[in-house]
């Protein structure tokens, strides 16, 4: 039976969408004058904020599985962004309105995230992030076949939506210009020597047969349910939007690129460089970490800890035998014939096999696990070259869609064998996958706060899951141990070079040496690397402050509890609630130690 606080709940939510012409404003000004408790209050605004989201950005609403039609792109016009940011002010007030100290526990710590999110967001909006619509990592170049392929394809309409897509490309991409421009006029760019490759990443898109596009890729292959004369259908109205409208607009942004915009790109790597750089970066450093620490104080730990596994790497060099230096030592691991792969399947098998030992060993370090399950797919083509060497994607039990490890396969000479236990732990489980797929899973909490993604706690578990190896029973061979280290090493040489080159004038040059004199990463990954921190700065940094503080909580609650302590517990007290700020993290770990005293 449904009680009074939840009746009131669902009328009110119910009452700021009677209307279908009800502005955002008047349905959050709605719930604010409604007169209703305050935990009442709240839980509406979170709803009607979720919903409004899904609805702004279809692209989120597509990876966080909420169930609509996704039949558009989000809007990228100046007007729509001059909208929300009004509205994301709105918003701000209204939560003014709520008192917390009328909120139960649950809800005050809702309350406390959604108030901490805001005013992050709000302190962003200062910044104009939306003339850097393009970089080598991403942009409509990857975004439109990206949202393509992890379209649904479960009945008609869903084909007839993504023709639909196909349709409004030439938008996106007008808007995507029209930005550029801005950025232009504005001295806001990349760095040019990181957007060497959008150009032939938009060749991989539209340089070939045009059934053989990505664009069209999704048309490809015929479902079950659907008969050839239907999906024959599809195809040649793909074929014709693509050769009329796709293609031509792909073909005009890459001109664009190479005529108008890479000449024209900044050449300071620093983000300092840019007008409101410094209070910019210190914004990125902040958000992502989520401490208060300096840009100083964490080039210093980075230094300390590449000074302290530096001497964990020379000890397994000398065991190994080696007799040459931990340099010679590290040039060895990345050229040696016998830690690569000769082929891309052999690539992805190897994970896979990682990967199904990984899921044996969970259930001894975790009480709750998901049903969401995940798959190992290599990374697309299209974007192999400039891509890190793995990410993940989070899958959706609501749209039926697996978790997804995406694995590098360009250039085999850089992907050792000895990292692939590191980075299968990271990316997979206990990684990214078992953390984001129980955020997704949890019950009784807002669906808004299942799609939050604080840097620090979210790289922080991951590289954290990769310690967790040596309790799996995984790095019993010398080099995968070193490739554990190389894994640490290099999310510690990224605290160094990344306030390095943004706060400390460090050349790309010299970001790229530090990094092969003290990891025995590939070159071309390293250089990979280095220019994603270029272009995203600050995310860098949340890897070791997030793993560090998580460790940091575990040798607490050891000392704490002594022999009671259950790491099966901690874990699940650790990911229970979804991703946190650290503090917020640290201090639902103190008080599960109280309790379970």
């Amino acid at each position: 039976m449904l009680n009074k606080r939840t009746i009131t709940f669902f009328l009110l939510v119910a009452a700021t969408y009677c209307r279908a012409q009800d502005t955002y404003e008047e349905r959050i000004t709605s719930i604010v004058s409604a007169g209703k408790e305050d935990s009442v209050r709240m839980e509406a605004l979170y709803t009607t904020q979720y919903h409004h989201l899904m609805s702004e950005f279809p692209e989120w609403a597509l990876y966080a599985g909420y169930e609509r039609r996704y039949d558009k792109w989000t809007d990228d016009s100046f007007e729509a962004n001059a909208r929300r940011k009004r509205e994301a002010r709105i918003f701000a007030d209204a939560l003014k309105s709520i008192d917390p100290k009328y909120l139960n526990d649950e809800w005050k710590l809702n309350y406390d995230l959604l108030v901490y999110s805001t005013n992050e967001h709000l302190t962003s909006l200062q910044f104009p992030q939306e003339y850097l619509a393009i970089n080598q990592l991403g942009g409509v170049q990857q975004d439109v076949p990206n949202f393509l392929e992890f379209h649904p394809r479960k009945k008609l309409s869903d084909f007839e939506d993504m023709l639909t897509l196909l349709e409004g490309i030439p938008l996106k991409v007008s808007q995507t210009i029209a930005w550029l421009r801005e950025g232009l006029d504005n001295g806001i760019t990349p760095p040019k020597i990181t957007m060497g490759e959008v150009p032939q990443q938009i060749s991989n898109l539209i340089d070939l047969k045009d059934e053989d596009s990505p664009l069209l890729q999704p048309f490809a292959e015929k479902p079950s349910w659907m008969s050839e004369a239907e999906i024959d259908g599809f195809r040649k109205r793909a074929r014709a939007i693509y050769a009329t409208k796709a293609k031509p607009s792909f073909e005009q942004l890459r001109k664009f690129m190479t005529d108008v915009y890479l000449p024209k790109c900044r050449k300071d790597i620093s983000w300092r460089s840019l007008p409101q750089g410094r209070e910019w970066y210190l914004y990125y450093v902040k958000n992502h970490t989520t401490t208060t620490l300096t840009p100083d104080e964490i080039f210093d730990i980075g230094m300390s800890e590449v000074t302290r596994i530096r001497g964990k790497m020379d000890s397994i060099k000398k065991s190994i035998g080696y007799k040459g230096t931990l340099q010679e030592f590290l040039n060895y691991l990345r050229a040696d014939p016998q830690f690569f792969y000769t082929d891309s399947a052999s690539l992805i098998h190897g994970y896979m096999v990682i990967s199904k030992k990984a899921d044996a060993e969970l259930v001894k370090l975790f009480g709750k696990l998901p049903r969401t399950p995940y798959g190992v797919v290599p990374v697309p083509a299209y974007a192999q070259k400039s891509q890190t060497t793995a990410y993940y994607n989070q899958g959706s039990l609501k749209l039926g869609r697996p978790g997804l490890f995406f694995a590098n396969t360009y250039d085999l000479p850089s992907r050792p064998k000895w990292e692939m236990e590191a980075l299968t732990l990271h990316e997979a489980v206990p990684g990214h996958h078992l953390q984001i797929a129980i955020a997704q899973e949890l019950e009784g909490v807002p669906e808004l706060r299942k799609e939050e993604g604080y840097t620090a706690y979210v790289e922080g578990w991951g590289l954290y899951a990769e310690a967790l190896g040596e309790e799996m029973g995984f790095y019993r061979d010398p080099y995968s141990k070193m490739g554990q280290l190389t894994y640490e090493m290099w999310r510690s040489i990224r605290l160094v070079v990344d306030v390095g080159m943004h706060w400390k004038n460090w050349t790309r040059d010299q970001a790229i040496t530090f990094f092969e004199e003290n990891a025995g990463k590939a070159s071309h990954d390293i250089e990979v690397e280095v220019d994603r921190y270029i272009v995203w700065p600050g995310q860098a940094l949340a890897y070791k402050i997030g793993e560090r503080k998580i460790k940091e909580l575990r040798r607490f609650a050891e000392k704490e509890l002594g022999s009671s302590f259950d790491i099966r517990k901690f874990h699940d007290v650790v990911l229970g609630a979804g991703a946190l700020p650290l503090s917020v993290l640290e201090g639902r770990v103190r008080t599960w130690v109280k309790a379970s005293k």
